[in-house]
């Protein structure tokens, strides 16, 4: 776990957790060892604090490709943070620059670590679960992980769109089965078919209620 990660699970980790006290089932389902994705419904800027959190063991988030770049005093202390937090790099925009941000977390994921992916590529506008995006069962396949449906509930409470501070709340974490991909991939029509297993099985840790289309971007995240 990277120097940076541990820090901040013992300092922002123990304040969300102390303060929050969020509830977690399935915690079992995330391997002690080894690669797999964590494949969430998102709802908040949040998401990614309390999963970190939550879960014991490091978690490779994505951050913007100007993070690592930046010039003067705030730029390198930006890029130590990220660094330090063992961040994988993302352009911004689908296409190749989407692409390339996968190729990014293939290693990471072969050499045993933890990637967390939001199919539905960015936050919910109004609470609901909507089409899943490819991107995280392609990912899935090339690395040869697998993928872990994770269900959190409250996080847009905590800290919803127009807030400046984060409120008191209920925060939820579900973690399901692990899915497997292998052999199931073959052709756009399985990917397709294996990405909606993923979004299914998120919706019944959730309970959300299902948009069959993709949701409007805003905050774009890797999915």
């Amino acid at each position: 776990m990277p120097p940076l990660y541990a820090l901040s699970k013992l300092t922002v980790g123990n304040v969300l957790r102390l303060c929050w006290r969020p509830t977690v089932h399935g915690l079992s389902h995330v391997p002690r060892a080894g690669g797999a994705i964590l494949a969430g419904n998102h709802l908040s800027v949040a998401d990614e604090l309390f999963l970190g959190a939550v879960v014991p063991r490091h978690i490779a988030f994505w951050a913007k490709a100007e993070y690592f770049s930046g010039r003067g005093l705030r730029g390198g202390l930006t890029r130590a943070v990220v660094a330090g937090m063992g961040a994988i790099r993302v352009e911004r925009g689908g296409g190749r620059a989407a692409l390339a941000a996968f190729d990014a977390a293939v290693p990471v994921l072969r050499a045993g670590g933890l990637v967390a992916v939001y199919p539905e590529g960015t936050r919910s506008p109004d609470g609901r679960l909507y089409r899943g995006r490819t991107g995280v069962v392609r990912l899935a396949r090339q690395a040869g992980v697998p993928i872990i449906p994770v269900g959190v509930l409250g996080t847009d409470e905590v800290q919803p769109v127009d807030a400046r501070f984060p409120r008191l709340g209920v925060v939820t974490f579900r973690f399901g089965e692990p899915i497997d991909v292998t052999g199931r991939t073959d052709g756009p029509a399985a990917i397709r078919a294996v990405t909606d297993e993923v979004m299914a099985r998120i919706q019944e840790l959730t309970g959300q209620q299902y948009v069959p289309r993709y949701a409007p971007r805003r905050d774009a995240v890797p999915a």
